[in-house]
């Protein structure tokens, strides 16, 4: 199978090359040239393994990787996760299940990705006996997963931006005290868009990318979003089949690549009665989808500091299906996007979608409510998704990250804080980041005296 640029001015790409290249040459994101209908393989993928599921889910499109080869690589990049199921199905009640999504190396979601992203760089580092420098931004769990799921690889640097004082202290522990060499924080003065911004920039410059061969960690890749998908598929698979009809999946996001990769599982056939978008206060997604425009506005510091997001990069996505694939109309509304920060869609499809937002003192209150209905601990991000559940629906809410990462949120909701041992361990380690402005130039010339 090849891939396809949103705005249609890339020659297609194998799996390998979208993997390793991360944003098409011009600019756009990649997709497949078409959609699988995988509804035949329903059945047969009915008991697997978290890791099989996976493996065979890849397989459709990773046509230029042999299954001798995906198979172990799967099996490696799951191997470190706490839970038996990987991804295990709590049910609270009949029509309110979670989807755990917290028991990897870093605790947050991001792991499913970025655990199998870096063995394939590492697959793909060998195979070509050429270095690789993982270049990303992050609001939060993005970057300690991408970190994690490189951590010591050979042939590998990762550069990794975060707002300076705007993600949580043990998230910035996650990123800053590993003491791998090729570990580098840079926690820039401005926020998440700022150094998502400044990402999106250096890629622009294909000689820069180029000469010191750089690949997007960020969900702008198409292996990340691919293998969401694989977790929302395990989750349906898990229901009781009178329920998977009925089923709507509520999904904490900012950047709208993880509801984007449920979409597109249904966009495959598997039969999803609908998604729901839950933001925090900045909530440029839920007024989309309220208004059909979007508008982006000021980033406010929030409780759920991984959706502190005004630009959600992975709209580009959803946008060029909405617009019938008219990668010339892609870019139009993007270059409209980029110079005035707002779009209206003239017929916008909300059939598939619903959406809330909760503000601080409603994420407070929330996790106060699930801890004493059900006598279960959620993170803020989480939270946001619990708000407004549709009564007349089977619920599956996904649990973005651990709760134990926000400890002083979570300590006012309800008294006290859990704990996790891999987060307790980084409270004695030094902390090793690196402080830049929110300028491009100043990146590209850290970039260029580290990459390998």
């Amino acid at each position: 199978m090849k891939f396809i640029s949103t705005r249609g001015q890339t020659e297609p790409h194998t799996f390998s090359q979208a993997v390793a290249v991360g944003l098409a040459p011009d600019g756009g994101l990649f997709l497949p040239e078409r959609l699988p209908d995988i509804t035949p393989r329903l059945k047969s993928w009915q008991n697997l393994s978290y890791a099989q599921l996976c493996t065979e889910f890849m397989g459709i499109f990773a046509t230029d990787i042999p299954e001798e080869v995906m198979g172990p690589l799967v099996q490696r990049s799951y191997a470190h996760f706490t839970h038996p199921s990987i991804a295990p199905l709590q049910k609270l009640d009949d029509h309110t299940y979670v989807l755990e999504l917290f028991h990897g190396p870093t605790l947050a979601f991001k792991d499913f990705a970025l655990q199998l992203l870096g063995n394939l760089y590492e697959a793909q580092c060998k195979r070509s006996g050429q270095s690789i420098n993982v270049l990303g931004a992050t609001s939060g769990d993005t970057g300690a997963a991408a970190i994690h799921g490189l951590l010591g690889k050979p042939s590998t640097a990762v550069f990794i931006l975060y707002p300076e004082g705007r993600v949580s202290p043990l998230q910035e522990r996650q990123m800053t005290c590993t003491g791998a060499g090729n570990v580098h924080a840079i926690a820039i003065d401005g926020s998440f868009d700022d150094a998502q911004r400044i990402i999106k920039n250096i890629f622009g410059d294909h000689e820069f990318s180029r000469q010191h061969h750089l690949s997007a960690v960020n969900s702008i890749n198409l292996a990340r979003v691919l293998a969401q998908c694989v977790y929302y598929l395990y989750a349906w698979l898990q229901l009781p089949e009178a329920k998977r009809s009925q089923v709507e999946f509520v999904v904490p996001t900012g950047n709208f690549g993880n509801i984007f990769a449920g979409w597109l599982l249904g966009e495959m056939g598997v039969p999803i009665l609908g998604f729901k978008v839950a933001t925090n206060r900045n909530d440029i997604l839920h007024r989309l989808l309220t208004t059909g425009e979007y508008r982006m506005g000021a980033v406010q510091p929030s409780l759920a500091p991984s959706m502190d997001i005004q630009v959600a990069s992975n709209f580009e996505r959803f946008l060029y299906y909405e617009l019938n694939c008219d990668a010339e109309k892609v870019r139009e509304v993007m270059a409209q996007l980029k110079t005035t920060g707002t779009y209206r869609f003239e017929n916008f499809d909300k059939s598939t979608f619903s959406s809330s937002c909760a503000t601080d003192a409603e994420i407070t209150a929330i996790i106060h409510r699930v801890h004493q209905h059900y006598n279960y601990v959620v993170d803020p991000h989480t939270a946001c998704a619990f708000k407004e559940l549709n009564p007349d629906r089977v619920s599956v809410v996904l649990a973005t990250a651990h709760p134990a990462k926000f400890p002083d949120a979570i300590h006012a909701a309800i008294g006290h804080s859990p704990l996790h041992p891999l987060l307790e361990m980084l409270k004695s380690r030094p902390v090793v980041k690196h402080r830049l402005p929110a300028d491009e130039l100043a990146v590209k010339l850290f970039i260029k005296q580290r990459a390998v």
